[in-house]
């Protein structure tokens, strides 16, 4: 009967008793492979010293800065290619419904009713709110 015993093989024999048989190597272990320090994984990797903002903005306005070069007040960034995204005008939340009659926005058929009882006067306001160019009649 052989049993293993990570990578040794011992035999058991009931007349004798176990016995030690010769060691084979692990087939994914190199077998010169020594590692590099003792703690890990982080062993070799020198200690990260981290910056304050003021350091940093100290260490940036010492770099030579050309007039055109991008900084965070003057990137220019193409429109965006995914449509505006559309709330409604009542509370806010995200809206899937557009009222025909007054355009507003709304996400709920509660919100719906409540538009459609608003006078004229109260659906401009919420129209100008949201700078939109339709005027109801």
């Amino acid at each position: 009967m052989r049993t293993m015993n990570e990578n040794k093989f011992m035999t058991v024999d009931p007349n004798t008793g176990p016995m030690e048989a010769a060691i084979k190597p692990l087939p994914f272990k190199a077998p010169n492979f020594i590692h590099s320090g003792i703690g890990g994984a982080a062993a070799g990797k020198k200690n990260r010293t981290w910056k304050n903002l003021k350091q940093i903005l100290a260490s940036e306005r010492a770099l030579p800065w050309q007039l055109n070069d991008p900084s965070y007040f003057n990137i220019e960034a193409p429109p965006s290619f995914k449509p505006a995204k559309k709330y409604s005008d009542i509370s806010g939340l995200p809206a899937n419904y557009t009222d025909p009659q007054s355009k507003l926005r709304f996400s709920s058929i509660e919100e719906f009713a409540y538009i459609r009882m608003l006078p004229s006067d109260v659906v401009t306001g919420y129209l100008a709110l949201r700078k939109a160019t339709s005027i109801v009649p």
